[in-house]
């Protein structure tokens, strides 16, 4: 028997038609979920549909005897959101998990990259993970219990040419600690995975479902490898929220954000020249903290004005 099993959950994975969504559902569905596999079936670039790439991986699912339905609603629009849960809710009575999983990338950088480029990218990865987020809230609110899984990458570390697909991930990570203060009330947990496999964003064809058997590299950064840890995060067991982890090639590490201490000037008129002194001391990671919403980094922040009788607020 297994330690982790998702029997009675219901989860929808997005982008599942192939490579990591493909994995996570799979991976669900055999742990007992009841999933619905979405996917437009457009390219990398986001262009097109195909309602048989959500159904093939749905066949899968089935002949391996778990349950699941196909839906290829559009993420990107409130409606397709909202009709994606709606069928969640409607074939299988509840929704438990959602893993927003769907993506774009068109590589771009300044000063060539135009506006297109980055609204196509904040529409699937920002905009996508809020509307299908605000369709779920309400029936998770409902039943105390609910497990998000957003997608953000290590793309935000920064290259010369991923200028949209990095800014959309970097806003998914705003959207992820928000709404965690709002789901703690209601039992909802949302954390972020930043997964390093080899699928159609490194490389892998539009028709390739897996690896090329020949290629040893590509073997070893399977999208199964990056599964366990979304299960795990998406299990009533996940012992955290607001969170981000990478997974990939058989590590998994943690990702955070963090303050230092800094420097505290001792008058109120801090010159430039006072910045450039204690230049050291601003940058010294021995002392950070990290701080779990605003209202935390704020008090710590401003801890030294409430010191010496002021009073602080939050930005």
């Amino acid at each position: 028997m297994s330690n982790y099993g998702f029997e009675g959950r219901v989860a929808v994975v997005t982008g599942a038609g192939r490579g990591i969504g493909r994995a996570y559902a799979r991976l669900l569905a055999d742990r007992g979920a009841s999933v619905v596999v979405n996917d437009l079936g457009g390219s990398m670039q986001g262009i097109g549909e195909d309602a048989e790439v959500a159904s093939a991986v749905v066949a899968e699912i089935v002949a391996a005897g778990g349950a699941a339905i196909p839906d290829s609603s559009d993420v990107a629009t409130a409606a397709g959101a909202e009709a994606l849960i709606d069928a969640a809710v409607q074939q299988f009575g509840r929704l438990d998990i959602l893993i927003n999983n769907a993506g774009i990338i068109r590589w771009g950088g300044l000063p060539d990259v135009d506006h297109e480029n980055l609204a196509s990218h904040l529409a699937v990865h920002a905009v996508g993970s809020f509307n299908t987020a605000r369709a779920a809230w309400p029936p998770m609110m409902e039943q105390g219990y609910g497990r998000i899984v957003m997608t953000t990458s290590a793309g935000v570390f920064g290259l010369p040419d991923n200028l949209s697909y990095a800014t959309a991930k970097g806003a998914v990570i705003g959207l992820t600690r928000s709404l965690t203060t709002a789901g703690a009330a209601h039992g909802i947990k949302v954390n972020l995975i930043a997964p390093a496999a080899y699928t159609r964003m490194a490389g892998l064809s539009d028709t390739e479902s897996d690896p090329p058997g020949g290629n040893a590299l590509s073997a070893q950064m399977s999208p199964d490898l990056v599964a366990p840890l979304v299960a795990f995060l998406s299990h009533e067991d996940c012992p955290v929220s607001g969170e981000i982890y990478a997974a990939g090639a058989g590590r998994f590490a943690r990702i955070f954000i963090a303050s230092t201490e800094g420097y505290v000037h001792a008058t109120s008129e801090p010159t430039i020249e006072d910045v450039a002194r204690n230049w050291a001391t601003i940058n010294d990671e021995s002392g950070y903290y990290e701080p779990g919403d605003l209202n935390v980094w704020s008090a710590a922040f401003l801890a030294h004005l409430r010191a010496h009788g002021g009073e602080t607020a939050a930005s």
